[in-house]
């Protein structure tokens, strides 16, 4: 199969091609916020998509890391990778099963190309469309044979908090965040202890649900095009990413996608990182301090 392929792909897509035998492998990405107390491994193993694998971010990580998930090394990803039997010419397939119809699977989406794998895809409407349209899931999982995978990490499309921090001054690149608004702009509190919501100074507020429809599918382009240019974003300029732990960050990374960017920076440490680590004047909040 061909390296290059649709980033995002539809169920009557994918079910018709799993009935084709090629190299494909269809993970099932799920991760949840603590607090909504869902067990994602238990909820793979009870219901998935037949023949899936679980990627899990929680394990495929920098685990030396104080923050939650951030990316692991390019022989950790790689060992990862390869134990879930994909290949460099692997058609990988992710999605999650979110109610939102995308959580957690643009991240591994994005996951997979920071490393140098672009054949990769994401389920539009993720296991919920599956189920709605009544096509099969199971409980039963063979685990993939091992193979080898080699990993190439761009570097250019990960930024740091000293980068975000001298952008202040610089301008280099526009900053998007991907949290709610409630979020960004201070007022309604962040899922994570000891974290104060807020924004970085000059940001822009893109929030990430806004890319997807009610019924949990990706937007057409034409109309992720309109939210970009409604926030004032310039799609032909560099982007830079963000939102609690780079997790929904990736749906703006993956709309921008869509919309033809050449390729946006993410910054994997996120708000979780920067209000740790900014003065107070690099917090801009419009209800600082009422959440603690």
């Amino acid at each position: 199969m061909a390296l290059q392929v649709r980033a995002v792909l539809t169920s009557k897509w994918l079910a018709e091609a799993m009935k084709v035998e090629g190299k494909m492998r269809v993970l099932d990405t799920s991760w949840y916020l603590p607090k909504m107390r869902r067990n994602s491994k238990n909820e793979f193993k009870k219901r998935h998509i037949m023949g899936a694998a679980f990627f899990d971010i929680d394990q495929c990580c920098d685990k030396t890391s104080p923050l939650d998930h951030m990316l692991p090394s390019e022989e950790i990803f790689a060992d990862y990778v390869g134990k879930l039997g994909i290949e460099r010419d692997t058609h990988v397939v992710v999605y999650d099963a979110s109610e939102f119809g995308a959580f957690s699977a643009p991240r591994v989406w994005w996951m997979f190309r920071v490393f140098g794998h672009s054949s990769v895809s994401m389920l539009n409407g993720g296991l919920r469309n599956w189920l709605l349209e009544g096509r099969p899931v199971s409980d039963q999982y063979a685990r993939p044979a091992p193979t080898e995978f080699k990993a190439s990490l761009n570097r250019a499309w990960i930024k740091t908090y000293e980068e975000i921090l001298d952008n202040l001054d610089t301008k280099e690149f526009q900053v998007l965040d991907a949290r709610p608004a409630g979020r960004f702009k201070g007022l309604d509190p962040e899922p994570r202890d000891n974290t104060e919501p807020g924004h970085i100074p000059g940001s822009i507020s893109v929030p990430f649900h806004t890319f997807l429809s009610p019924s949990g599918h990706f937007l057409p382009k034409e109309k992720l095009q309109a939210l970009f240019g409604q926030a004032g974003v310039d799609l032909s300029r560099p982007i830079c990413i963000l939102c609690g732990s780079a997790v929904t960050a990736c749906h703006v990374a993956l709309a921008a996608h869509e919309c033809g960017h050449p390729g946006v920076s993410v910054y994997d440490g996120g708000w979780s990182e920067w209000y740790t680590r900014a003065v107070p004047e690099h917090v801009i909040s419009e209800g600082r301090g009422k959440h603690l």
